[in-house]
Order: structure tokens, then C-alpha cells, then sequence
């Protein structure tokens, strides 16, 4: 097969990323730029939309000079369609129309969820693994069924990484919080951990209890002590489901995705769950368990390989915030 290349746009949330990869699993470039608040204050769609129209070519413009390419040596062009913020995705939409227009280049919209889960496996060789997805907006546990990525258990109100930045935004820190918590985590007295709502429903969790709660008693313990109990508890009931998941589903393989993939202490937590469990454990490099452009390149060529000879027609792009895992076709 001779070489396609493929540039992908990212911009679900926080983050513009434009990444380039070819089908030979080369890496070519992975550019990005976050937005950060100040303490206090979250995350606005609206103003995280600017940020990124503002530093849109930017990034795509180092992303070209770090691959060494120009745009006429991009076979396809592929962006997150969803699921996503919708002021945020209208970035990445935009500007790949504008690009594939302009060059006349193919367009693939694709799913930012299973854009994850196919970097994954891209570089860790996972073969079959039982997924979990942690991210801002989403929490779900996924297995392969067929030809589609089947949600098995998922969050039924917020995503974990929304709750630890809830959480950090309520102690005072801005956004991202999850990576402030994660650093506190170490810092406490482990025998004073905080008894905390816990809510598993068979295979889907509830976080709200956890983190109103939590925020009540924020002044009357330690913050070490407060931060340590409630992530480990978030955790606990991620694993539980988990735990039930590979039950169920009899896999041998585990791989968590999405940027709270990146915390240490889901890390030390899923080390020792893999251990008793005697499964294998995958986490994907940091870099690609944050938002960034080259997951979405990655699921673009794979799609623009097997699905979309030809990309998608115009009308088809349009923007999905509630694109769901299991609505993609998988042919590979």
C-alpha cells in the first residue's frame, strides 16, 4: 500500500491540536495549545472558542513545519466531529471545510471518544482489551462487540475529569484541576481516609453525591486528607465497575484512555487492580491521553482507509456534541 497522510484537527474543549500521522504509524507532528483559566474560574465554552479560532492556524501552521510538509502532501484531512463542547468542535469543523475546500482535499469527521481507544492500539498493540474511558465529559467502560465499540457502563451524570475540576475550582485552583489534585493525592496521611458517598448502579456510577458532599465538608478536614479520600473514592467505584466489566465480558486485556488516563494515582490504583486480576494492563503515552491532533489524524486515516475512499460529503460534517461511542462502524 503506498503512503497516505492524514492531518487531524482536535478541538472537543480545552484544547486546539492539529496532528499529523501517515498509515505506516509514523508520527509526523503533534502541535497544541491549551486553554488555562485563571483560580477560581472554569472553563466557558464561548471563550475557550475564541481561544482556539485565535491560535487555530497557529498551531496548524507548526504542525506542517515540524512534519515538513506542505498541505498539498496531505492526502485527507479528518476532525473531531463530537462528542464535544459545541462552541469548541464549531473550530475544528471549520477549519478543516475551510482547508479541504481550499486544497480540495478529502474531509472525515470522526469520533473524538474512539479516537482515543484507536491510538491506543495504534501504538501499544493492544489486540482485544476492555476500555476505560476517562475523561472531562465522559466516563464509560467499552468493550469491542462486532463491528461497534459497545458502552457496557458509563457515568450517569458528569464525567470524572469534570468532577476533579469541579472539585479543584471549589478549593480555589483553576482549570485544569484534575492535575493540581492528582499532585495533592501523594501528599496525604493514607490512614485518614474520609469516608464518602459512593454510588454504583450495577454497571453505571453516580458522581454528583460524591462531589456535593465534598464540597460541604471542605473546611472542616486537611486538604491532603479531603482530596486524597475523594479522588480515591471516585476511583474505587470506577474500578468496581471495571471489575464487573471483566466478569462479564471474560477479556484479559485492560487499557484506560482519555486525559485522566494521565493521573498517577489512577495509575497506582489500576497497577495493583491488574495485578490481582491478572490481566494486562495499557496506558497509552501521556501526550495522546490528553486532548491532542493525532488521535484524530490516527482515526481519520483509518476511517479514510476502510470507510470513506472518496472522504464525506460537506453535509455531513456537521457538528455532533452528543456523538455517542457506539453509533461509528468499526471495519478494521
Amino acid at each position: 500500500m503506498s503512503k497516505k497522510i492524514c492531518l487531524g484537527i482536535e478541538s472537543t474543549a480545552h484544547t486546539i491540536g492539529v496532528g499529523i500521522i501517515d498509515n505506516f504509524g509514523n508520527i509526523l507532528s503533534n502541535e497544541k495549545m491549551q486553554f488555562i483559566s485563571k483560580e477560581g474560574v472554569g472553563l466557558k465554552p464561548f471563550d475557550v472558542s475564541i481561544f482556539h479560532y485565535d491560535n487555530a492556524i497557529t498551531v496548524l501552521e507548526s504542525a506542517l513545519r515540524k512534519a515538513k510538509l506542505k498541505m498539498k502532501d496531505i492526502d485527507v484531512i479528518s476532525f473531531s466531529q463530537g462528542p464535544g463542547l459545541a462552541p469548541c468542535l464549531s473550530v475544528s469543523a471549520t477549519l478543516a471545510r475551510t482547508l479541504s475546500i481550499k486544497y480540495n482535499k478529502p474531509i472525515i469527521g470522526v469520533n473524538h471518544c474512539i479516537s482515543h481507544i484507536e491510538i491506543g492500539k495504534t501504538l501499544l498493540k493492544a489486540k482485544d482489551p476492555l476500555i476505560i474511558y476517562t475523561s472531562g465529559a465522559n466516563t464509560q467502560i467499552i468493550a469491542k462487540d462486532e463491528n461497534r465499540y459497545k458502552i457496557i457502563g458509563e457515568t450517569l451524570d458528569i464525567g470524572i475529569g469534570n468532577l476533579f475540576d469541579s472539585f479543584a475550582r471549589d478549593l480555589g485552583y483553576g482549570f485544569p484541576g484534575g492535575p493540581v489534585l492528582d499532585e495533592i493525592y501523594f501528599k496525604a496521611d493514607r490512614s485518614k481516609y474520609i469516608e464518602l458517598p459512593y454510588s454504583v448502579k450495577g454497571m453505571d456510577l453516580n458522581f454528583s453525591g460524591l462531589l456535593t458532599h465534598s464540597k460541604k465538608i471542605i473546611n472542616n478536614y486537611p486538604k491532603e486528607e479531603l482530596v486524597y479520600s475523594f479522588m480515591h473514592t471516585a476511583y474505587a467505584m470506577l474500578l468496581e465497575v471495571t471489575d464487573r466489566a471483566l466478569s462479564y465480558t471474560k477479556k484479559k486485556e485492560v487499557m484506560v484512555i482519555g486525559g485522566v488516563a494521565a493521573s498517577k494515582a489512577l495509575k497506582e490504583m489500576l497497577e495493583i487492580f491488574a495485578k490481582q486480576n491478572k490481566i494486562k494492563l495499557f496506558i497509552p503515552p501521556m501526550v495522546v491521553c490528553v486532548d491532542n491532533g493525532l488521535i484524530i489524524a490516527d482515526l481519520g486515516l483509518k476511517h479514510y482507509i476502510h470507510n470513506y475512499k472518496n472522504g464525506m460529503k460537506l453535509k455531513d460534517t456537521k457538528i455532533n456534541s452528543k456523538f455517542r461511542t457506539d453509533q461509528v462502524i468499526i471495519n478494521w
